[in-house]
Formats: C-alpha cells, structure tokens, sequence
C-alpha cells in the first residue's frame, strides 16, 4: 500500500520508521512544506521517497496527517479528491473541532486518533525507533469512520505495536486537557517564572533531575502547542483552573503553618501513581 505521510517531524519520521519494518506491505512517500525536512527525511531514510507534489499524496492508499491541528483542518478541506478506497489518519492532539471540520463527503474516509506518545523534540531528526511501542493510541468518533477505513487504521496501529483505546471526541478533549495540555502550559509557566529572576542563571545551576522533569516539555514547539490551546481552549481553561485551585490550597496550607494539613494534601496526591 502506498503510505503518504505529511508531516515528517517525530510523529510522522517515527511512523516512518516503524512502517519501514514491512517493505512488502507499505510504500513510504513523505511530505513536508519546509525544504530543510524534506532534505532531512531523505537523509535519515525515513520514507522511501518524497515529493512536493501533493497531487501525488492524495493518490496514495492510506494519508497520514502528523502537522500542527490547524493544519490538519485546513488540509482536510483539500483532499476531496481522494479515491473512495483511500483511508485518512490524522494524529492531531485535540479531536473534536478536526472531527467536526472533516467535510461531509469525505468524513467516512477519515480516522480521527490520537497517539499518546512523544517527546519535546521536534523535525526528522527528532525521530526515534519503536515511538509507538506499546503506547495508547486514542481513536474516537470511530461511528463516522467507514468499516474498510476502520479495518486499515486498526491493521496499521497493530503493526506499530499501538495499543487501541476508543473515545468520543468531546471526552477525549476534556481529558487530554488534564493530563496533556495543562501539564505543558504548567510547564511553560515553571520555565517563565525562573527566566524572569534577576539571575536566571544562577538559579539554573541548582537545577537537578526533578526541575528538568518538570520543564522539559517547555522545549516543545510553541507552534503545534499555540494551536492545540487554541483549539482545546475550554477544556484547557478548566483545567487550569483545577490546577490553580490546588495551588492556591498549597499557599494556603503553607502561610497559616498547617502542616499536617499539608502532609495529608501531598499524601493524597502520592496515590495517583497507584492508579497509573
């Protein structure tokens, strides 16, 4: 099958990667607007052949999507010239406005998912062997999917060793804002608030395992993460809101001195990692 991938960063250079396991199943052309990532992906042998033709993608049998979610709903309105075979996957990281902008007489062709995996990296050279090994692959509103589009997703997340989760998209969204999106704008914020002492610097040479844990995915790309907030932006807000309401207990229980009180709270949060 011929596999047209667009978007050649560590989502889709990583795809690449794990299809490039069956040579006898899936043919690998790539597609990317930025000339350096196309050079790159060639480079690093991440598809078998690239092309800025974006004729030749919608061509191919199966057209996966791994660009910016504003990207995905603005190339979802060009690809109306699909055959009614072709199977389109998206990876964007909120669902509801993608599945929702599909137009009408392609939306069976498509397959809305959502890959929870990643790092801060980005680009081809960010891509990394077995990415989706044994991680959750969100596929929702799979009613308004096509049983052969459904049956090839489901065949192609198996051969990349994705374990299958299905969700409505509204739910999807609520929930990724809490254990996705929020945790990138805490960790945003965690960065800003050190960058903007008087000496960032030395502040930073204290840093050890647990500050660079928690402000590692401040390095991801403001341009992907602008437009997932803006498309996700209720659910983020709320989120937020829950967070900060934590925060401010914190404070609380720290300037009235409450210590027990405070040992409780953080006992408290121990106990999600035993539901992880």
């Amino acid at each position: 099958m011929n596999v047209g991938i667009v978007g050649l960063g560590l989502m889709g250079g990583s795809l690449s990667l794990a299809l490039k396991k069956f040579p006898n199943k899936y043919a690998l052309l790539g597609y990317d607007h930025n000339p350096t990532h196309r050079a790159d992906a060639l480079r690093l042998n991440l598809v078998d052949s690239i092309s800025s033709d974006f004729s030749q993608i919608e061509a191919c049998d199966i057209i996966i999507l791994t660009i910016p979610v504003d990207a995905i709903i603005a190339t979802a309105q060009n690809l109306k010239k699909i055959q009614e075979t072709c199977t389109v996957i998206d990876f964007g990281s909120s669902k509801e406005k993608i599945s929702k902008s599909i137009p009408q007489e392609i939306r069976q062709n498509f397959v809305t998912a959502h890959p929870m995996t990643g790092t801060e990296k980005f680009g081809p050279s960010a891509a990394i062997e077995g990415l989706y090994n044994e991680k959750t692959m969100v596929i929702c509103d799979i009613e308004k999917s096509a049983a052969y589009q459904k049956g090839i997703a489901l065949d192609l997340f198996k051969d990349i060793q994705a374990k299958i989760v299905f969700m409505g998209a509204k739910e999807h969204d609520r929930h990724a804002a809490f254990i996705s999106h929020m945790p990138h704008a805490v960790s945003y914020a965690l960065a800003q608030s050190v960058m903007k002492q008087e000496d960032p610097k030395s502040i930073l040479a204290l840093a050890g395992g647990g500050f660079k844990s928690m402000s590692r995915i401040a390095k991801s790309s403001p341009n992907m993460w602008e437009d997932i907030f803006r498309q996700n932006k209720e659910n983020l807000l709320e989120s937020i809101e829950a967070f900060n309401r934590e925060m401010k207990l914190c404070q609380k229980l720290l300037e009235e001195e409450k210590w027990d009180e405070l040992h409780q709270w953080m006992h408290d949060a121990n106990k999600l990692h035993d539901t992880l």
